[in-house]
């Protein structure tokens, strides 16, 4: 099959989550002129952000210029882990043990949180506690994930199980890994159906959103804010940005300290049922140990694959990226070449200089972002928190506030140094997979 053919002739460009989505309700087309909270971006954050400030009495706008949810929160994978990427063991290195877990536990705790939020209320976005089937590239990797899984286990008390590569079929239809680690607590949901859940809860508790809205300029004065839009004024007297991945030079202070990374995703046409059971036994999402990391998973109704990753040093259309995911998808899935790619899309998420979350408030405006990949429980989660704060309770602050944010000299949003370090990430990779089969073709 050519590299060109594995597009079928109508995929599309546009996330896969939004083909079963319901109309969008009615919103209004200009912004309220005076509120109390105004709300830049409409993701994840920024509807969790608005629910909490609208229930708690306060007028509240949110703002974006796209439609809303446009960006990242319905192009993601829809896969939920702990979010926190750094190890006790570093962070203890660098906050004390204290703050070290308290920081760890924040992850475990979005995580639970977010089952308890959508059941409560009641939206409807498929989501399951399947588990993730995190896989190694290496024996090395292998070795390094049972000792770091059991270290997790008697330290964190988080639930796991180690799955040699004799027994990797019982957890994944693929040769291609040496084994890896089950997280049994690990998640998965429809992100758009969640989104759209989400906005609907901020109708309902009053919010007034407002999309094809561009910010473009935010004022500080001694009443509140100003803010400046592409329909017209806005005065607050609190501002949240929630704007993650898609964080611009209106705020040039956050711009500084969020890396944009665009993450693409794939779907495959609907692929046998027997094939699909080979592929996902265990119905789990999956990732793996590449410092390029792939992660995917079988969509909601068991008949696609649903697979992701960064795909080139460089920002690349999704016609590009399609057919680069889908030879990646091949090297670890061969039985997945005679079928073809119908949605091919990609979306921005946001890394830190030193992989965590960061929640705080600069110049007086509120705000959360950089969930470094790890974003669908730690961007509602932290979101909750911020209209929390807004609110003056208590209950919002978390363990990453009061943190240092990083960010580096002559940085100013535009992360020059990526495809360097993308380019090098994926050699090492190949040459660590290249060496691991060489020792197993010798064995």
């Amino acid at each position: 099959m050519t590299e060109r053919s594995v597009l079928t002739p109508d995929c599309k460009d546009s996330s896969y989550w939004l083909e079963d989505l319901p109309v969008s309700p009615t919103l209004p087309t200009a912004p309220l002129q005076t509120v109390d909270v105004a709300i830049v971006g409409s993701g994840y954050t920024g509807m969790q952000a608005a629910i909490e400030t609208a229930r708690g009495g306060r007028s509240t706008l949110v703002l974006d210029a796209q439609d809303p949810g446009w960006g990242c929160s319905t192009r993601n994978g829809g896969q939920i882990s702990t979010s926190i990427k750094p190890s006790l063991q570093k962070l203890t290195s660098k906050y004390g043990a204290a703050r070290a877990r308290a920081i760890r536990q924040e992850g475990e705790t979005a995580l639970e949180w977010i089952e308890e939020f959508v059941t409560a209320e009641g939206i409807d976005c498929d989501f399951r506690r399947n588990g993730r089937y995190h896989a190694a590239h290496t024996p090395g990797h292998y070795e390094e994930l049972a000792r770091d899984s059991d270290t997790l286990r008697k330290n964190e008390g988080i639930e796991s199980f180690v799955v040699p590569r004799a027994d990797q079929r019982t957890e994944l239809g693929s040769d291609g890994y040496h084994g890896g680690v089950v997280f049994t607590r690990h998640a998965s949901l429809d992100p758009a159906k969640y989104h759209r859940g989400l906005l609907q809860t901020a109708l309902d508790a009053g919010a007034h959103v407002v999309g094809h809205c561009a910010v473009t300029d935010i004022a500080r004065d001694a009443s509140g804010f100003h803010l400046t839009t592409e329909k017209g004024p806005v005065r607050a007297r609190d501002v949240i940005v929630a704007t993650n991945g898609y964080t611009t030079g209106i705020t040039p202070w956050l711009q500084r300290r969020v890396i944009p990374i665009g993450s693409y995703v794939i779907a495959t046409e609907p692929l046998p049922s027997d094939l699909m059971a080979e592929l996902f036994p265990t119905n789990r999402i999956a990732s793996d140990t590449c410092k390029v990391v792939y992660y995917y998973r079988p969509s909601p109704d068991g008949q696609r694959v649903l697979f992701g990753g960064r795909v080139s040093a460089n920002e690349t259309n999704t016609t590009i990226s399609g057919p680069k995911l889908f030879a990646d998808m091949c090297r670890i899935f061969p039985q997945l070449s005679p079928y073809r790619v119908t949605h091919s899309w990609m979306g921005r998420v946001a890394y830190t200089f030193d992989e965590l979350a960061h929640t705080g408030v600069h110049d007086g405006v509120h705000y959360a972002m950089g969930y470094c990949g790890s974003g669908v429980s730690m961007a509602s989660y932290l979101g909750k928190r911020l209209g929390q704060k807004v609110l003056g309770h208590a209950e919002g602050q978390t363990a990453f506030d009061g943190l240092q944010n990083p960010t580096r000299p002559l940085y100013t949003g535009n992360p020059w140094f990526l495809p360097a370090a993308v380019a090098w990430y994926r050699h090492q990779d190949e040459r660590q997979r290249r060496r691991a089969a060489a020792l197993n073709d010798q064995a």
